[in-house]
């Protein structure tokens, strides 16, 4: 049997018709899609409960790494004070995945959770996985209603289908998140008139910034930021992982010291992941001895030139490592090449309250970047701008 169909249209069992039933995903959608840019690259979905013609309960897909939507609408009913016999159906805006990513396969969590009929608004649209969800619930006996279409992905999640393009699949690279501060004019520097040590943003961002980085595979920067600033890369938020991010610089050739800051044991409340640093091809050995008895691991990338390392490949290669999500945290220069070679697919820019600064600004390279969606926050003395990158400098 094709795994996408020959399921039923509707359930002469539920309270309410198919229009009903789409309006109730519809609504489940557009909750879910709030949360488009914390989930990236997977695509927002939302859940409900349903118990004699209304929703008892609901979940959504809140962050990546956390739990699903069908995990949280189920647990929200199991609350809820509903009897479980009541439970009509769980109605999902996309079909329940089925294999092991970061969380567990949905579908088993459904089977174990003993609902005995499933609404799914779309098909889930990767080729790997189409249609493998659903053939799991009915296996196990659950009644599924296709309603394919009653969610549109290219309205509700048009990021999760760039995700899954062709050039994405034939050659994967991490989803990359480019996340920097700047001054009212541009500048990722402070200018030299404010106070020592002084943050372009305020602590409210600064908080933020700890819970992205507690929510991707790996953070990477470059070493002129480590010779700048000596970052830890650490998270320090409530909440952190077992396994905290990879923590990456790009220094074609090992100029970082290996006192710094990045090879401190972290304090009880932070967590550092292993430290990689991305090399050309045969670098000096005594500098790659040195760093890897401070602990770092080396990963030699083929360079383009004398000084710089082909990013495609550094992105490649950190795919095959299980680099899903990056955080991108760097100085101007490398955040401006990356974006011009097309390997960023979303930025987090926090706007500060000052003016001035040092250094250059990437308001040219923006300019060059075809932006999608964007949200806009208001966090402490910051504004905040997400935006999917749809297209890459010189695309058309």
């Amino acid at each position: 049997m094709d795994r996408s169909s020959g399921l039923a249209p509707h359930s002469m069992a539920l309270e309410l018709d198919t229009p009903a039933l789409q309006a109730h995903l519809r609504d489940l959608a557009q909750e879910a899609r709030d949360h488009r840019f914390d989930v990236a690259p997977n695509p927002c979905v939302g859940a409900g409960v349903l118990s004699n013609g209304k929703l008892i309960a609901r979940g959504v897909h809140a962050h990546w790494g956390g739990p699903h939507a069908e995990v949280m609408a189920l647990a929200a009913a199991a609350s809820s004070g509903v009897p479980r016999a009541a439970w009509d159906a769980l109605l999902v805006t996309l079909e329940p995945c089925s294999s092991f990513g970061k969380t567990g396969p949905c579908s088993e969590a459904i089977i174990a959770a003993g609902i005995s009929r499933v609404v799914v608004g779309a098909l889930d649209p990767d080729p790997r996985h189409r249609g493998r969800g659903i053939e799991a619930l009915v296996k196990a006996g659950i009644e599924v209603i296709n309603l394919d279409g009653s969610v549109l992905l290219k309205d509700q999640a048009p990021h999760f289908l760039r995700w899954l393009s062709i050039d994405r699949l034939r050659q994967p690279s991490p989803w990359t998140v480019a996340k920097w501060a700047q001054t009212l004019t541009g500048q990722l520097t402070p200018p030299k008139t404010s106070e020592d040590g002084q943050w372009i943003s305020g602590p409210e961002a600064l908080a933020e910034v700890h819970v992205l980085r507690g929510r991707v595979d790996g953070i990477m920067t470059g070493f002129g930021t480590v010779r700048a600033d000596n970052p830890r890369l650490t998270v320090r938020s409530p909440g952190q992982r077992d396994d905290p991010p990879v923590r990456i610089v790009l220094d074609s050739d090992l100029r970082t010291p290996p006192e710094a800051r990045l090879f401190e044991q972290p304090g009880e409340d932070e967590a550092g992941g292993p430290v990689l640093i991305v090399c050309r091809i045969g670098p000096d050995a005594g500098r790659a001895r040195a760093l890897e008895e401070a602990g770092a691991e080396l990963l030699e990338v083929r360079s383009v030139n004398r000084t710089s390392l082909d990013l495609k490949a550094v992105s490649q290669r950190l795919h095959e490592r299980g680099i899903q999500r990056l955080l991108l945290e760097a100085g101007p220069r490398l955040t401006a090449a990356m974006l011009e070679e097309g390997l960023v697919d979303q930025v987090c820019i926090y706007t500060g309250d000052m003016r001035g600064g040092e250094g250059p600004t990437l308001g040219n390279t923006l300019l060059a970047v075809r932006l999608g969606e964007r949200r806009d926050l208001e966090v402490g003395n910051c504004s905040r701008m997400d935006a999917f990158v749809t297209l890459p400098p010189g695309s058309h």
